[in-house]
């Protein structure tokens, strides 16, 4: 319990030490989810649902749904009341999403919806969450992944331009391929996917320097991985990102043991958002346009396993193939900006 209480302690003094005494400030929080396989029970002719069926492999059926929607929208009800932006990813279609924002835990936020199709086999996408009080959406677009390895499909990669409290911000929402096959036999498709959302950033920074730009997603790899360091150029340390180059706010909370998945005795931060060098503060008055103030990995306990051998891991929907009821098999991960108010 001194543990705890000397953290928090140590949270609050370096959250106020950001900003200036005796300045107001405007404060919004980014976030990014994977939801885990949310599907409806109806069959999709153009989408390999059949394993979320109610006769299917999963036995998915209504109730489930139900359950399942009930689960993501309290997850995302206890994330702060000020959350402007919540990119999601493993998403079947806009009906699920229709279905998320509609739930009685959420509604009142009123959270609008950006999504399109894609071409995964699976049929899962990423889509975007904001509440249009703070965010406005100028234009957004859906991007395949450029590669060149034979009958290699994923998920496209959303982009959106839109206002934060009148400051133009554009995030690309993600989901990297899978590990599946084993981590080296999978590094070509995350390098590729790697390349085209750096393609992404750069496009955006030929047409403003200066771009305020964040990157979210479930990467599948972690920060220190070849992807996100070699390829997209993700930078471990502020002091040593430029002009046009991006900030990896997460390889910190990794260095510190920190995780957004759990597997086999092993944690991984696949979950992060990324940041443009024009979001960074240059010194404790830089707040007169949003900036960063501090990153962290969602894991409150009402989210893990409390019981058994993985105790403390996300309390996912399914383990096994068999149904638990649970939230997720990842931790969300969220961002504070913030922006003083001219007061």
């Amino acid at each position: 319990m001194k543990i705890k209480c000397f953290i928090l302690s140590i949270l609050v003094v370096f959250t106020a030490g950001v900003f200036s005494q005796g300045t107001e400030y405007h404060q919004y929080v980014a976030g990014f989810y994977n939801l885990e396989n949310l599907y409806d029970t109806i069959n999709d002719p153009d989408v390999n649902d059949e394993e979320y069926l109610p006769d299917g492999a999963m036995r998915w059926n209504t109730m489930k749904y139900t359950h399942k929607l009930k689960r993501m929208s309290y997850a995302i009800s206890r994330m702060p009341a000020n959350l402007a932006i919540l990119g999601v990813a493993e998403i079947e279609n806009r009906n699920v999403l229709e279905d998320l924002v509609s739930q009685p835990s959420v509604k009142d936020r009123n959270l609008e919806i950006v999504h399109y199709d894609g071409p995964d086999r699976r049929g899962v996408d990423v889509a975007m969450l904001y509440n249009p009080a703070v965010f406005k959406v100028l234009q957004s677009s859906s991007h395949r992944v450029r590669t060149e390895i034979p009958d290699f499909i994923t998920r496209d990669q959303l982009v959106v331009t839109g206002l934060l409290d009148g400051e133009e911000i554009n995030v690309i929402v993600l989901h990297w391929p899978s590990r599946g096959g084993g981590e080296n036999r999978s590094n070509p498709r995350r390098r590729d996917a790697a390349l085209t959302t750096k393609h992404l950033v750069d496009s955006i920074y030929n047409i403003k320097p200066q771009a305020k730009i964040i990157v979210m997603g479930d990467l599948n790899d972690d920060p220190v991985s070849a992807s996100l360091v070699q390829y997209l150029e993700a930078k471990p340390e502020k002091k040593k990102t430029k002009p046009k180059q991006l900030y990896n706010p997460f390889y910190e909370l990794y260095k510190r043991g920190i995780g957004s998945i759990g597997y086999q005795d092993q944690w991984n931060l696949f979950d992060q958002i990324i940041i443009s060098y024009d979001l960074l503060p240059k010194n404790l008055d830089d707040f007169s346009t949003i900036k960063f103030i501090r990153a962290e990995v969602f894991n409150k306990d009402f989210l893990k396993q409390e019981t058994g051998k993985y105790r403390g891991y996300p309390f996912r929907t399914h383990s096994g193939g068999v149904w638990q009821d649970g939230y997720s098999d990842h931790f969300p991960s969220l961002i504070w900006l913030g922006k003083t108010t001219g007061k």
